[in-house]
Order: structure tokens, then sequence, then C-alpha cells
């Protein structure tokens, strides 16, 4: 997908202020911290379809609003995903900005995860 320069100027000044990872460093953060929190970013119509297993939704279109319902621990690691890593690197921004300190977006997102292999879900079901 082609992105406009004044979106990816944004995208890259919330990647300079947020901590990112690969598919492989989030597998270590998820083995390691089991209480880490796998957050899928996209839209709803996305999440539907499919997404990774064992994520929990929260658009970012309301992230800001439902977060602190959802996760009111603040200093709990967060790891955000979208699409292709745009979307959660803006997401993980705006939760720093909130207060969230151990925030990671993954670079890649779920294209990344799907060309590792990972186990996907689909259907309907929603957590948000």
């Amino acid at each position: 997908m082609a992105h406009s320069p004044e979106f990816l100027k944004i995208v890259n000044a919330s990647k300079a202020r947020i901590r990112e990872t690969d598919i492989a460093g989030a597998d270590e953060i998820l083995r390691k911290d089991p209480q880490a929190v796998l957050i899928d970013v996209r839209e709803d119509c996305e999440w539907e379809v499919e997404r990774v297993q064992g994520a929990i939704h929260i658009g970012k279109g309301v992230i800001e609003r439902d977060i602190e319902k959802l996760v009111p621990d603040k200093s709990k690691t967060l790891l955000l995903y979208c699409g292709g890593g745009f979307r959660s690197a803006l997401a993980a921004d705006a939760l720093q900005q909130m207060g969230y300190r151990n925030v990671i977006s993954i670079d890649g997102g779920i294209k990344a995860f799907k060309e590792a292999g990972k186990e996907m879900e689909g259907g309907s079901v929603r957590t948000s």
C-alpha cells in the first residue's frame, strides 16, 4: 500500500519515540512475560477476518478511550500490532503519552506474523 508523505511523516515521528520489535522479539517477550497483552489495533472488519491467536482487539480509533478499562495497569507490557506496523506505532505513541510505560509496536504487523507461520484465528468473536 502506498502511504501519503504526511502520514509517513507522523508515523516516523512516532517510531522515533517508541519501542519496536520484530516477530522473534515479540515471541521472546511473550515467553518471558506471560502477563504481557497482545493487542490488535486494526479495524473491526480486519479483526473479524483473522487475527493472531491469543490477541485481544482494541481498534486504533478507540484505544485511548478504552485502554484504561481493559488494561488499567500502566506498567503491564503491551505488544501492539496492525497490518504492517504503522498504526501500531501511532497507537503505541499515544499510549505512552497516557502514561503506559512498557508499550511495544510489532514491526511488520499481522503480515509478519503470517510470514513467520504463526497461528491465526478467524470468525466474528470480538473482545471489545
